[in-house]
């Protein structure tokens, strides 16, 4: 496992005149923030023998933990043409993201020391952002015998899942999470019962018949998470239920935490945006997994994050070459390039009065931090210095020549966003500038 504990670069840099937001701290104040041997050193009074050899004017913007991400594949290894750590991390920094977890769905799976030691060392070379690896919960994710899960907890991976795989035998499922909490392991569920939907692209309702596209009802989910829930009740494993798409699994999951059981869940942020209507004229780019649902689903979706039912938001990201999106709307691979939108559309809830600016900083930092254990989404006296700079007035059209990814496969494309990152430090070096 590579050491991350402390940074090995000793610039020296203020930032200056902006609003520094830290819900850890009760934070919220105009201020200045010192950064010196990788550590945040000071916030408001410089150190004595301060002196910068970088200066960044804030002014009007926000300074803020840097996001962590519990859901961003980067592709590598295996599928290069889609991209890779290098790029993908790359884009994580403009995104202000400094953080990220990498599901276990790589080629080769990460069931090994060796692919998720892998992972972090191509990460640590870019140097952009830091890269959790998920291990399988199962060898290979075939869903028929137990990863060893020790050893992926020594290798650095921050819990195991299973995706959206199937396990048939529930006597599988029932070892599987026993095994994660002897060892204190979180479960990463994506839950799906695909036996109902096993070709679905879209949600069912009146569009996909109007369409005649396969549906994936939510009773796929609903019918998994219930299931998932019981055996969560049953073992007493930490559970993360991750990118939720309907109204009743918000209902399922406010339930279980009113009974104390030990679970949270996230929402991708386009899930938050987009529903099944918008897919008139068979926009590839609109095939997600889950899908994008009714008008009500996502409106139980935007409640379960303001009450807090939903923690976390995510930004499911999945770069695709051109080819992947350009088959009938059925055939293509589900997924979207999502780091560009993920911080402005996020921010956009605050604009609609769905979350405060703290709250904000909350469920994109410092609440994944704190599930994963990372001692990041805060802005602490001596903690390391991975935050990022957010300027919420400025407004810019998402174009392809402003997605850093090296997968430009979003339906976002053309959108005014109001609010962007112009800066990002990680481990207190600059990872992303605006020009």
């Amino acid at each position: 496992m590579i050491d991350f504990s402390r940074p090995h670069f000793n610039q020296r840099i203020v930032i200056r005149n902006g609003r520094v937001i830290d819900p850890s701290q009760v934070l919220n104040q105009k201020a200045d923030i010192y950064i010196a041997d990788g550590v945040i050193a000071s916030i408001g009074e410089s150190p004595v023998g301060f002196k910068a050899d970088l200066e960044y004017d804030a002014k009007g913007m926000l300074i803020i933990p840097g996001a962590v991400d519990l859901c961003a594949r980067m592709r590598e290894p295996g599928q290069s043409q889609k991209g890779n750590i290098h790029s993908e991390t790359h884009a994580a920094a403009a995104a202000g993201i400094t953080h990220l977890c990498c599901p276990p769905d790589t080629t080769p799976i990460i069931d090994t020391r060796a692919v998720a030691a892998l992972i972090q060392e191509r990460a640590y070379q870019s140097g952009y952002a830091h890269v959790m690896p998920i291990g399988a919960l199962t060898h290979g994710l075939e869903g028929q015998h137990l990863s060893e899960m020790h050893a992926l907890r020594e290798a650095g991976c921050i819990g195991v899942s299973q995706l959206r795989r199937p396990v048939k035998d529930s006597q599988v499922w029932l070892r599987c999470l026993e095994y994660a909490s002897t060892f204190d392991l979180i479960v990463f569920f994506q839950s799906e019962d695909q036996s109902i939907s096993p070709r679905g692209g879209m949600h069912a309702g009146p569009t996909a018949t109007r369409l005649g596209l396969p549906g994936i009802p939510e009773c796929a989910e609903t019918i998994a998470l219930s299931r998932d829930l019981l055996l969560v009740e049953q073992t007493g494993v930490k559970a993360h239920f991750g990118q939720i798409s309907c109204a009743r699994s918000v209902e399922l999951i406010a339930n279980a935490q009113a009974k104390g059981l030990p679970v949270t869940a996230d929402v991708a942020v386009h899930q938050l945006y987009l529903t099944d209507n918008m897919i008139d004229g068979f926009n590839s780019h609109f095939h997600v997994q889950p899908p994008a649902r009714t008008g009500t689903d996502r409106q139980a979706l935007i409640d379960g994050v303001k009450s807090g039912v939903i923690s976390i938001l995510c930004s499911d990201h999945q770069p695709h070459e051109a080819a992947a999106k350009a088959e009938p709307f059925p055939n293509t691979e589900a997924g979207i390039s999502a780091f560009s939108h993920y911080l402005p559309l996020s921010y956009e809830l605050v604009h609609q009065g769905v979350l405060t600016e703290s709250e904000w900083v909350q469920r994109i930092a410092m609440n994944p931090a704190l599930l994963i254990g990372l001692d990041a989404g805060h802005l602490g006296i001596g903690s390391n210095a991975n935050l990022c700079v957010f300027d919420p007035n400025q407004r810019w059209t998402l174009t392809t020549d402003s997605v850093y990814s090296a997968g430009k496969n979003t339906p976002f494309i053309g959108r005014t966003l109001q609010g962007r990152v112009t800066l990002t430090l990680r481990d207190g070096t600059v990872s992303f500038r605006q020009a």
